[in-house]
């Protein structure tokens, strides 16, 4: 496969990268290296892939870019970019999640309609369902989601779906619960609660501790990723979820991580942060159907790892 791999210096886009080389296929990776979080981290994250000379990288950014020239000689595409984050989605920063989730997204889309690619696969998030009526949560459940990052999750979701039923783009969406490994963002509960910890500061816990959610290791993600991009008979405009099934509280989370480091997490309390969903918990059983894909990593082996890691980096660091 040749493989453009949008948000490809992300915490995800990144490991997948470096999976799809290991695995002998060409990457054309493009990131706008744009300030979400630090733009040195995301360059940090591709140090492994730049040595492989069957990793292309462009620095673009999809809102303005030549989408046509993107997927020149590319046949599948795997489409990680967009604006993340809940809390920042509200007020003045909706613009900026109308363009970077949903404009950019429309933009591929036509290219890939134009191009004929084999496989179009795009990454949503759990966000769309926002406190969903039952757990695990098919598919089929209504999205409903409770922050403006989810609608504009749903809208390129959505679009994606538009793009196979009507024009015969082969896509998938993929629906990830809440990903955690070695990269993690910045920004996220458990990559602050793990930094935090060990620089001896206070972890800021938003409401008290009672939502849950599917933590899904990124290797998981990245299989799933794969299996995306490779599954054959797969009906245009799927939708599918990535999720570890098992759930676990914000409290519990807190145990693991004071258990992993040896040392415990100290917590500042606030109150409950607008646009957070209560709980998540994806049923991964279409996955199963269409990918041949379950979450494999349980939450306990996946903080040691990411635990491991962060200890790692600061010794190299320090």
């Amino acid at each position: 496969m040749h493989v453009l791999v949008t948000g490809c210096a992300g915490f995800i886009g990144s490991h997948t990268v470096e999976r799809l080389l290991r695995d002998g296929h060409r990457v054309r990776g493009v990131d706008a290296f744009t300030d979400s979080y630090d733009p040195s981290l995301k360059h940090e994250n591709l140090r492994a892939a730049l040595d492989d000379p069957a990793f292309e990288l462009l620095d673009r950014d999809l809102v303005d870019t030549d989408a046509d020239a993107l997927l020149d000689g590319v046949d599948h595409v795997l489409h990680l970019a967009g604006q993340p984050g809940v809390r920042d989605s509200w007020a003045d920063g909706f613009e900026v999640y109308v363009q970077r989730n949903v404009v950019a997204t429309q933009r591929l889309l036509e290219a890939a309609r134009r191009r004929g690619v084999d496989r179009f696969a795009a990454a949503s998030s759990s966000s769309v369902y926002g406190d969903a009526e039952t757990y695990p949560t098919p598919e089929t459940a209504l999205p409903r989601p409770v922050s403006p990052y989810g609608v504009t999750k749903l809208a390129s979701e959505q679009l994606c779906t538009l793009y196979g039923t009507n024009f015969g783009v082969p896509t998938v969406s993929l629906r990830y619960f809440t990903v955690y490994g070695p990269r993690q963002r910045t920004d996220m509960a458990l990559r602050r609660m793990i930094d935090t910890t060990l620089d001896g500061g206070t972890f800021p816990l938003f409401g008290d501790g009672s939502v849950r959610r599917s933590f899904t290791y990124v290797t998981d993600v990245v299989d799933a990723n794969v299996a995306a991009l490779t599954a054959e008979d797969l009906p245009h405009g799927s939708v599918c979820n990535i999720a570890q099934e098992s759930t676990a509280s914000m409290s519990e989370l807190i145990e693991l991580v004071g258990s992993a480091l040896g040392r415990p997490v100290l917590v500042e309390r606030l109150p409950t942060a607008a646009g957070d969903a209560s709980r998540t918990g994806g049923s991964s059983q279409l996955a199963a159907e269409l990918l041949g894909w379950r979450a494999t990593v349980e939450l306990p082996d996946g903080i040691a790892a990411m635990a491991a890691w962060a200890r790692e980096r600061r010794a190299v660091r320090d």
